[in-house]
């Protein structure tokens, strides 16, 4: 009996075949998680100098504002906090590693599918049938051109994840401007406390000893121990807002709530904004609006995608085979006619995300006008107050106590007249400190919401072990990202 033909030359090129293909593919590797790790790293985040100064020198090369140095030995400032939340707020940190999956898409979008290799064959059982086989592959063409705008739509949602990251760096700057001006005022509430008890306190001790001779009443002298007790309560709660506050800024530089760093208080007003035009400049600068634009953007190229899906690509297979011992070569060739689905709902869903994404941008503009105008007016408001405050109620109690305390001093005491000008001066100054915190606050959220007054790229963010994305990652993000 004749013996079979087997096919050895194509089961060897089909096992090549299969071993390169697979040596390609990428292997798993355990990267097990380390807080005890992490926990080092975030205890000595200000100690790592040399990745800050690397960081402000790649802020200076953008034109970014920021400090010619960093140095919190000496007491950190505002303009350094800023810095630290550039570089370590935790909410920044999870935006960058989104725009870092983005990137990864858009960097593996738009390739051709593999090609499928297949083998089959046919064992006769009569004595003396050959074996027939055949050994193809099968490749898809991209002739619909689908591949280059799924390569458009992955670069469009990246270059929104790196609009949400300007808008998040600069939402982040306002914040902890705004954070450091509500501690910076608590830091001066608690210094204005301290001073009226001490001033109580005299008065207390000047009342105990008018008791003791009998020129003033056990009734009178009770009404300023009980102001002086108050005033201490008062004391105790507005040190646990100020320990609370510092620790609300602390977090949004990245840094533990018991970070032994010296603030150093700032309530400044900067230059006046310019307030010319101001729906133009929201409309033109403000960073929410470009997410949205990026947003509808990335819509855009969905429908185009969604819509070029209808057009059919080329699948086309070779091979070699044998039946009845007689070798051939294989070909074949198929495409898709779209008569009844062509993608139909995926074009519908596409083309009403597209009008979503419109009436979200509109909305979005919508509201923000209306937060403007609200800053402005509370910026109006606040100032016209505070001129009050400053030039007419706080020097008339400052001269109302200066003649009390003369007039003691003289022997002619007004125990109750010169503990209601306390309280009243106190609360005065109160009053005063809260509403220039919100001439602060306000003048923050105008410039948050006009935005930067230059187009912003994501800053720059150096590696830390397990935190931080690297360098190489960061700039590529950058260049991919393009304008505002």
């Amino acid at each position: 009996m004749q013996d079979k033909p087997k096919p050895h030359r194509a089961l060897l090129a089909c096992g090549a075949l299969s071993v390169i293909a697979l040596a390609g593919c990428q292997r798993y590797r355990s990267q097990p998680l380390d807080l005890d790790a992490h926990h080092v790293a975030l205890s000595t985040r200000l100690n790592d100098r040399d990745s800050i100064a690397d960081f402000l020198d790649r802020l200076a090369e953008q034109g970014a504002a920021a400090p010619d140095h960093f140095d919190p030995t000496d007491g950190l400032s505002r303009e350094e906090g800023e810095i630290l939340a550039l570089f370590y707020n935790a909410d920044l940190r999870h935006a960058r590693l989104d725009a870092g999956i983005a990137l990864a898409t858009a960097d593996n979008t738009g390739l051709w599918q593999d090609p499928t290799l297949g083998f089959n064959g046919t064992e006769l059982l009569s004595p003396s049938g050959p074996f027939e086989y055949g050994l193809t592959l099968g490749l898809t063409l991209p002739i619909s051109g689908r591949l280059g705008i799924e390569q458009d739509r992955a670069d469009a949602a990246y270059h929104t994840e790196l609009r949400r990251i300007v808008d998040m760096e600069w939402d982040t700057r306002a914040a902890v401007r705004s954070a450091w001006a509500e501690w910076s005022a608590a830091e001066t509430h608690s210094k204005l406390i301290r001073e009226t008890i001490d001033r109580i306190e005299q008065v207390e001790s000047v009342t105990a000893k008018l008791e003791s001779i009998g020129e003033l009443t056990r009734v009178e002298a009770r009404l300023v121990r009980a102001e002086t007790a108050r005033f201490k309560a008062y004391a105790i709660e507005d040190e646990l807002n100020r320990i609370g506050l510092r620790s609300t800024l602390l977090g949004l530089m990245g840094l533990p709530g018991d970070a032994d760093v010296t603030l150093l208080p700032d309530l400044r007003t900067d230059a006046p904004i310019s307030l010319d035009n101001p729906i133009d400049q929201l409309i033109r600068r403000n960073t929410l609006l470009g997410v949205k634009r990026a947003e509808y953007q990335t819509a855009e190229d969905s429908l185009r995608l969604e819509i070029r899906k209808q057009y059919p690509d080329l699948q086309i297979g070779a091979g070699y085979g044998s039946e009845n011992n007689d070798d051939r070569l294989l070909l074949g060739a198929s495409i898709a006619i779209p008569a009844f689905n062509a993608n139909r709902a995926g074009i519908a869903e596409a083309r009403a995300e597209r009008e979503r994404s419109r009436a979200t941008a509109e909305t979005t503009f919508e509201l923000l006008t209306r937060q403007l105008a609200r800053a402005q007016a509370k910026h109006t408001a606040t100032k016209a107050q505070l001129d009050t405050y400053e030039t007419v109620l706080v020097p008339m109690l400052d001269e109302q106590y200066r003649e009390i305390t003369h007039l003691l001093e003289l022997g002619e005491v007004e125990t109750l007249l010169l503990l209601e000008t306390l309280t009243r001066q106190q609360e005065a100054m109160s009053t005063l400190i809260d509403l220039k915190t919100s001439e602060v606050l306000a003048r923050i959220e105008i410039e948050r919401l006009l935005g930067p007054d230059r187009p912003l790229l994501p800053f720059p963010v150096a590696s830390e072990s397990h935190t931080q994305s690297t360098p190489s990652k960061t700039t590529t993000m950058q260049t991919k990202g393009g304008d505002q």
